[in-house]
C-alpha cells in the first residue's frame, strides 16, 4: 500500500526540475542495463555533516528514483555523540515540528545529478539524497534545504554562486595509530614530504578522479602527516556535495591502502598544526556570466560595489556565523596568535592573516573572496549557507567593509569566539542572520551543540589528571 501511495511521490510534489528529470531517465536506463552496479548508496547530511542513510539494492534503488525511500527522522536531531536531542518520544509540545514525532519517517529523495560509482567498495553507486515530509514538503532543518533556499535568493536576484575549495586533513600508517607523526617534521609544500606520502597520495589522487571530483592538487602541508585538497571552482550546491563526499572518500581510500586519516582541526601528536578550511567564493552574472566582484567602469579599490557590500556583510555576521564555521569545540584551539588563521574580524587585499582575504588571482575577471575561517569539520551546507546570508545582508543593506587591515593581528576589529559556547550564544543574538537562515534552524542548531557543551564541560579531561591529581 505505502508503495502505491508513494509511487509518483517526485512528479506529485514536483520536487526535481527538467534537468534534474532528464539525468533520472538516463540512470534509469543506466541502471536497467548495467550489471557493474547492484548496490546503491542514498544519502544525506545531517546536522553536523555526517552523511547517514541505507545501502539499497538496484532494484529498490530504481524505485526509491520515483517513490523515495523512508528514513528515521531522528537523524536530524542527533549530536555528535549519536544521541538524539529532541524528546521525541514525549512532551511534544517543544518539538516545532510534529512530522518528527516517535521518530516517524521522512522520505529520501535521491537527486540524479549526484550519481557516482564509488572506487573503494565493489559494484556500488552513491546518490546524494534530499529529505521530505510525506505530505512532499522539504524538511526545514534538513541542511540540502537550508543552503538550497540560499542559492535559490541571490539566483532570483540574478547571481550565481561559485565556489572553491582547500580543506586540510591528517594521514597516517595504521599500524601507528599513537604516533601519527613519527619521521615527520613540519614542512610545508616540501618535494621530500610528497615523496615520504606518496603511496597514500596516489590512492586519494586516483580515486577522487574515479569518483570524477574536480581535483585541482594534493599538497602536503605543514604539520606531519597534514595534506591539503584543493578543487576547481564549482556552482554553491555541487561544492557542498564535493566536500560531503571527499571527506568520506579521503577516509575509506586511505583505509583501504593502510592508512588513517581525519579531518579533526588538531589531532593529538607532537608538533601538530591545526588544520583549516578556506571557501573562497564569488558572484557570477546570470544573464552576462561576468564576475560581479571584479570592478567595473569606474570603480575604484580591489572589489565592485557588489563585491565591497557583500565582504561588508561576511564581516558583520562573523562572530555569529563562527558557530556553523568551527562547529567543534577542539577548533576553537585553531585560533592562536600569527598562527595562519584569524583570530579577529578582519578584512585585507592577499593577506593570509585575514579572516577574509580579497584575492586577485591572475586575472581581473578572477578576483574573489577566501574566507578563512573554518575548519575541516564544518558542515559544508550550513557553513557555505551562513555565508550567503551573511553576504546577502550586506548587498542588501549596501554596508561598507571599511578599510582592509594591512596588519591583521594587530587590527582593532571585533574578536572572534573563543569557544564554542560563546559562538552559540553570539548565533543567537544575531536576529537579522536567524531571519535570514530560519529561526527554526537558529533553535535546532544551537540546541544539538548545547547538547555537546554540556557533554564536555561534565567530562574529566586528561589535562585535569594531570594537573590536579597530585596537587596535594
Amino acid at each position: 500500500m505505502e508503495r502505491q501511495s508513494r509511487a509518483s511521490f517526485v512528479t506529485q510534489h514536483q520536487l526535481w526540475s527538467t534537468q534534474q528529470a532528464h539525468l533520472a531517465e538516463a540512470l534509469l536506463q543506466e541502471l536497467q542495463s548495467t550489471r557493474s552496479v547492484q548496490w546503491v548508496r542514498v544519502v544525506f547530511p545531517d546536522a553536523h555533516g555526517v552523511l547517514r542513510g541505507k545501502t539499497l539494492s538496484k532494484e529498490a534503488a530504481i524505485q526509491a528514483l520515483t517513490a523515495g525511500h523512508g528514513a528515521p527522522s531522528s537523524l536530524l536531531l542527533k549530536d555528535s555523540s549519536g544521541r538524539t536531542v529532541f524528546p521525541i518520544f514525549e512532551a511534544p509540545e517543544r518539538l516545532p515540528w510534529p512530522q518528527f514525532r516517535g521518530a516517524a519517517d521522512l522520505v529520501m529523495v535521491p537527486d540524479p545529478s549526484t550519481w557516482r560509482v564509488l572506487p573503494w567498495v565493489e559494484a556500488t553507486g552513491w546518490l546524494m539524497a534530499d529529505v521530505y515530509f510525506p505530505d512532499g514538503r522539504p524538511v526545514p532543518i534538513a541542511p540540502r534545504h537550508i543552503l538550497r533556499r540560499q542559492l535559490e535568493r541571490f539566483r532570483a536576484a540574478g547571481y550565481l554562486v561559485r565556489v572553491g575549495v582547500e580543506i586540510e586533513c591528517y594521514v597516517w600508517p595504521q599500524a601507528a595509530p599513537n604516533a601519527p607523526t613519527e619521521g615527520l617534521r613540519p614542512q610545508l609544500l616540501g618535494v621530500d614530504r610528497l615523496d615520504q606520502l606518496d603511496a597514500v597520495i596516489r590512492v586519494l589522487q586516483r580515486g577522487l578522479c574515479e569518483l570524477g571530483l574536480p581535483l585541482r592538487s594534493v599538497e602536503a602541508e605543514l604539520g606531519p602527516g597534514q595534506l591539503e585538497v584543493t578543487f576547481e571552482v564549482l556552482e554553491g550546491m555541487e561544492a557542498a556535495d564535493a566536500v560531503a563526499l571527499l571527506r568520506a572518500a579521503v577516509r575509506q581510500l586511505c583505509r583501504t591502502a593502510g592508512y588513517q586519516a581525519t579531518f579533526m582541526c588538531r589531532p593529538p601528536g607532537e608538533g601538530m598544526v591545526s588544520s583549516g578550511w578556506h571557501v573562497h567564493q564569488s558572484l557570477v552574472d546570470l544573464n552576462q556570466g561576468y564576475n560581479r566582484f571584479a570592478p567595473g567602469p569606474g570603480e575604484v579599490g580591489p572589489l565592485s560595489q557588489v563585491g565591497m557590500a557583500y565582504l561588508a556583510g561576511l564581516l558583520a555576521h562573523a562572530p555569529a556565523g563562527a558557530a556553523f564555521a568551527v562547529p567543534t569545540i577542539t577548533g576553537y584551539k585553531r585560533f592562536l596568535l600569527r598562527a595562519l588563521a584569524p583570530d579577529r574580524v578582519s578584512w585585507g587585499e592577499d593577506n593570509r592573516a585575514a579572516m577574509v582575504r580579497v584575492a586577485q588571482g591572475h586575472l581581473g575577471e578572477a578576483v574573489h573572496l577566501e574566507h578563512r575561517l573554518a575548519e575541516p569539520q564544518a558542515n559544508p551546507y550550513l557553513w557555505l549557507a551562513a555565508q550567503l546570508a551573511s553576504g546577502w545582508d550586506g548587498m542588501v543593506r549596501a554596508l561598507s567593509p571599511g578599510v582592509p587591515d594591512a596588519v591583521p593581528y594587530a587590527a582593532e576589529g571585533p574578536r572572534l569566539p573563543t569557544t564554542l559556547r560563546e559562538a552559540l550564544d553570539r548565533l543567537r543574538e544575531d536576529a537579522t542572520l536567524a531571519e535570514l537562515l530560519g529561526h527554526d534552524v537558529v533553535q535546532w542548531f544551537t540546541a544539538l551543540k548545547e547538547a555537546e557543551w554540556r557533554r564536555f564541560a561534565e567530562a574529566i579531561t586528561d589535562w585535569e589528571v594531570r594537573e590536579y591529581l597530585d596537587l596535594c
